[in-house]
């Protein structure tokens, strides 16, 4: 784990906190690829949205969103993880979930901290999260990512990610396809 940084769940009382490095994550530069949400829609959510998202996280036992804290406090990145039975539709447009899963989601490191490993941290504690739930049994991580976004790409591969086969047309009028990878339990 990277040194000093403290990787936990998020808490209830962190809504502000939660939204706050949500907003930031839209306006990094490869966000247009990287959320399926745009800054000028988020920006525009009442508190009330803000609280329930991050009391969800904190709380329901089938998703679960990790943060990175910095000796000093500052949060430097975040990823979530939600649970997908199997029979049931997925994230996206013709996607059906084969199997219980985990479906990764929200991922964003600072710019700051790209490239010291906090990413695979992140990832390593989602899926211990992940491997840990016996209601349902999880039988594969997966996440999407943007065939441009080779970065995100390659730190997925790094952290044991490989591709499913399934590609889907980016969500939203996005060009492109979204690819999936996914880890499945050892």
């Amino acid at each position: 784990m990277s040194t000093g940084i403290i990787i936990r769940r998020v808490r209830v009382e962190d809504w502000q906190r939660a939204r706050d490095l949500r907003l930031d994550a839209l306006r990094d530069p490869v966000a247009a690829v990287a959320f399926l949400e745009v800054y000028e829609q988020a920006v525009t959510k009442p508190d009330e949205f803000w609280q329930d998202r991050t009391t969800r996280a904190a709380t329901d036992p089938h998703v679960a969103q990790y943060i990175a804290e910095a000796e000093d406090g500052r949060w430097l990145g975040s990823m979530t993880g939600v649970v997908e039975p199997a029979g049931g539709n997925g994230a996206l447009e013709g996607d059906v979930v084969e199997v219980d899963q985990v479906h990764v989601v929200g991922v964003f490191v600072r710019a700051e901290a790209r490239g010291t490993g906090l990413a695979l941290d992140l990832i390593r504690t989602l899926q211990e999260w992940a491997w840990s739930l016996t209601g349902p049994r999880i039988e594969r991580v997966r996440l999407f990512v943007h065939e441009d976004n080779p970065r995100a790409e390659a730190m997925y591969r790094k952290a044991g990610f490989e591709p499913s086969g399934v590609k889907l047309p980016a969500p939203d009028g996005l060009a492109g396809r979204e690819v999936e990878l996914a880890v499945l339990r050892g």
